[in-house]
């Protein structure tokens, strides 16, 4: 049953950096390994919507972020032309209803941190005119828009580019993601948001008690906003006992979010960190411990194993209509109203 109801869904994923692995790749592979590494396993996990990150890691950081910036999102439009009758790069809702109706995954660009725009905000246009519909502004640690949750004993609030970063994304009709965002940043920009909000892969902290999830206010006050709150299957941020890690930890999460916020305003952001890494050449795979459990989720190591969402959601007895909107329903009515 709960196998139908996967697939009859609307499901929608937040955040895979699958497009780190893919850009790894040589320019002539892009297409290709998309088809044959990525696309079987978002078929296989009944994906209809996913999110695109455009993560920089640290090789490139400082000096090459912009550049590899704008590799990767080439690379999404590559893989996109080359795929086109399976995938469709999504400018607004329009787009994704219409690669919905077609029976093709839709893909959103998004920035992660956004360390190529660095304090010229001047530039998200440029990129919202490249396809990009959705950004952070902070990763782990510090940029010049704000502080990471790494560093929440600062205080800090967003900078003054930060500011501006938030009003022109919301200009523009990009989404402002607050994962990875420190507490007092989440705090300045749930003060100045005019704008529904995303939380693309966050748990709650109340759940878990680490720097990268969600206190009940926070979770509160993006779905004031509007907004989602997408969770994580990260098993760090799920739970502290590697004992617990099962699809169920994510319906607690789930769960919480909706006793907090309401069931219209959560979702489901994977972050897939072991299936990228393990696609990803070196260096960036070489510090990664395949024995670590921060890493390890049985079965749902990447988009294939999705179903077993559906399935621990449908046993712990949720509501279809609930369950639909879990998937991927609230995620697409937030992309399709306000994205764009």
């Amino acid at each position: 049953m709960h196998h139908d109801l996967h697939h009859r869904a609307v499901v929608a994923d937040a955040h895979n950096d699958l497009l780190m692995a893919v850009a790894a790749r040589p320019p002539k592979r892009w297409g290709s390994f998309f088809r044959e590494r990525w696309l079987p396993q978002l078929r296989e996990g009944g994906i209809d919507i996913q999110v695109l990150p455009v993560f920089i890691d640290d090789q490139y950081r400082p000096e090459g972020a912009l550049r590899q910036t704008l590799r990767m999102i080439e690379c999404a439009h590559v893989l996109a032309e080359a795929n086109a009758d399976q995938v469709a790069l999504c400018l607004n809702g329009g787009d994704i209803d219409a690669a919905l109706a077609e029976g093709k995954v839709a893909l959103i660009l998004a920035l992660e941190s956004a360390p190529g725009i660095d304090a010229s905000v001047e530039l998200f246009p440029t990129l919202f005119r490249l396809g990009v519909r959705m950004a952070s502004i902070a990763h782990w640690g510090r940029t010049p828009l704000a502080d990471g949750s790494r560093e929440d004993a600062t205080g800090s609030r967003l900078t003054v580019p930060g500011v501006q970063a938030l009003r022109e994304m919301e200009r523009l009709g990009m989404l402002f993601d607050v994962s990875h965002l420190g507490a007092s940043g989440v705090a300045h920009v749930l003060e100045l948001a005019t704008r529904p909000l995303i939380a693309t892969h966050s748990c709650a902290r109340a759940l878990r008690d680490h720097h990268r999830n969600l206190t009940d206010d926070q979770i509160r006050g993006v779905a004031a906003t509007g907004g989602v709150v997408c969770v994580n299957f990260v098993p760090d941020f799920l739970t502290d006992d590697q004992a617990k890690v099962s699809p169920e930890r994510i319906v607690d999460h789930i769960e919480h979010i909706v006793s907090v916020a309401g069931i219209d305003h959560v979702g489901l952001g994977s972050d897939f960190v072991r299936e990228v890494m393990t696609d990803v050449t070196p260096p960036c795979c070489e510090s990664l411990d395949d024995e670590d459990p921060m890493f390890d989720f049985p079965g749902l190591e990447g988009p294939a194993g999705m179903p077993l969402v559906t399935e621990a959601l449908v046993r712990r007895g949720l509501p279809e209509a609930d369950v639909l909107k879990v998937l991927g329903g609230n995620m697409r009515q937030l992309m399709t109203k306000h994205m764009g």
